[in-house]
């Protein structure tokens, strides 16, 4: 099974097809509803008695210290004789949230394919915690690092249940076999979203904000440390962004989360992010909080535009302004 990048392979465009093992597992889950599932949602923090120790918990501050930091140090990527990144270097510390910005071509979504393992530096490392990705293999990354992106792979007629317990799949032994403990990690993921009541429902037959939601559920089911978001919310109408961003962030709080995201939404990045990091031409422009990045000097230098900086909520919000207005 570690001949297959299960990391990145539900969440990229440009990942390889599926293996031949992923359609038998998925028609070949245990009976769908334990007995305990049959009630009304639980609670995030409410398990069922039989198996207390399946359902997330909240992190206290020293579990969260315990969290592993992203790291990467002088990364170089040349894609078709073409430099993307050239000696980028940052890090991101435990249970942060750091979101990579800058215009078209900059360079952010092979950034966040480094982080992932399915780009290989021609220069530099990458970490996560004291472990380079190189020296990892495809199911150690998928257990320290969970993607979602803004297009994700889905199997053909997958149900909702059946796809977020593909998120298992980087803890299962030998012969793929999934346990009741996974089942039950599932369901609790559901009632947390408040998805339970699509577990049956094709992924294709529901909207972008609640399929983008079980894309959430099936990222946290391999139970990382991080989260690497490709624009995520680009594909959702305002409304849907809010609610996929206010839940991640809500969950990284409760579960001492890292997450590095890249997005094209500078408001957002504002408001939700602890730190930006601004990609210029593949390098490494700006690093800082959301206020120290934002200012219209960095804006109308690097993205020609001409922009109000706004103070909202403890982040940054931007009102663009029409050139000669």
């Amino acid at each position: 099974m570690d001949s297959f990048d299960f990391s990145y392979a539900l969440s990229s465009p440009v990942s390889p097809a599926l293996p031949a093992w992923v359609p038998a597992l998925v028609s070949s889950r245990l009976p769908m509803t334990p007995a305990h599932c049959s009630a009304s949602p639980a609670s995030f923090h409410s398990p069922p008695p039989s198996s207390p120790s399946a359902t997330p918990s909240a992190e206290s501050p020293s579990n969260i210290a315990n969290k592993p930091t992203i790291s990467c140090e002088g990364i170089s990527v040349s894609l078709s004789s073409k430099p993307v990144l050239s000696d980028v270097s940052f890090k991101c510390g435990a249970g942060e949230w750091l979101s990579v910005i800058g215009p078209n071509g900059a360079g952010k979504t092979t950034l966040l394919r480094v982080l992932s393992g399915i780009i290989r530096p021609q220069q530099g490392s990458a970490q996560i915690g004291d472990r380079y990705l190189a020296s990892m293999s495809p199911r150690q990354r998928a257990r320290q690092a969970a993607v979602i992106s803004q297009h994700p792979i889905v199997p053909p007629g997958v149900k909702v249940m059946d796809y977020v317990l593909l998120g298992r799949v980087p803890h299962l032994g030998f012969g793929l076999r999934r346990s009741e403990e996974d089942h039950q990690i599932v369901w609790e993921l559901l009632r947390c979203l408040q998805a339970e009541q699509f577990a049956d429902v094709a992924l294709s037959d529901l909207s972008g904000g609640e399929r983008q939601r079980i894309v959430v559920a099936r990222a946290l089911a391999q139970e990382t440390p991080v989260l690497l978001l490709d624009e995520p919310t680009s594909a959702l109408d305002i409304g849907h962004q809010l609610e996929v961003l206010e839940l991640l962030d809500e969950l990284r709080k409760e579960r001492g989360l890292t997450i590095v995201s890249t997005t094209h939404d500078l408001t957002l990045a504002g408001q939700f992010a602890d730190r930006l990091l601004l990609l210029a031409d593949g390098k490494v422009a700006a690093v800082g909080k959301p206020a120290e990045v934002l200012t219209r000097d960095v804006i109308e230098e690097h993205y020609g535009a001409q922009v109000e900086i706004l103070a909202r909520n403890g982040g940054v919000a931007l009102s663009v302004t029409r050139s000669g207005l």
